[in-house]
């Protein structure tokens, strides 16, 4: 009978170790990826050469647009895999088990309030939950600046272009 308790509790650990190694595998790719996105656009990859081509369009408003919604997702998926691992966002500031549907919401609803305003305080993370709201609220500040700077640059840009023509 011990023996029996000692492998399914054995088991229990070891399915808990895979679960942990997966998620921060996901953890990793989605960080990889939103950070790679705001580096893009940072450094002017693909976009630049789009801004280069005209002043304010709906395309460079789309973009950053997309910038914001890949975030939004990415953190919002960091949330959720960190709620999974039993570190949870406190909500009215008691903990409470919701589904997996539940947390999956609240992680992204938690996610776009803290890049958009800096959260209403309805939700609260804790433990290493609060470093990653931190950076992800400066990059929510970070990124309408960026923009403005791109479309500054872009601007002085085809300044000079059109004054060499002339």
């Amino acid at each position: 009978m011990a023996i029996h308790l000692m492998a399914e509790h054995r088991m229990e650990i070891d399915r808990e170790g895979i679960m942990d190694m997966i998620s921060l595998i996901v953890a990793i790719k989605v960080t990889v990826v939103v950070v790679g996105s705001l580096v893009d656009f940072i450094r002017g990859g693909k976009i630049r050469r789009r801004m280069q081509e005209s002043q304010f369009s709906a395309e460079i408003f789309y973009t950053l647009l997309l910038i914001y919604l890949i975030v939004i997702l990415g953190f919002g998926l960091i949330y959720f895999i960190l709620s999974m691992n039993r570190i949870v966002l406190v909500e009215g500031g008691e903990l409470r088990e919701v589904s997996v549907l539940g947390s999956m919401i609240h992680s992204f609803y938690f996610s776009g309030v803290t890049l958009l305003t800096i959260g209403y305080g309805d939700i609260t993370p804790i433990g290493i939950g609060r470093a990653i709201a931190l950076i992800q609220a400066l990059i929510g500040y970070a990124l309408p600046a960026a923009f403005v700077l791109k479309l500054v640059q872009n601007n002085q840009e085809n300044r000079e272009r059109n004054s060499g023509m002339l």
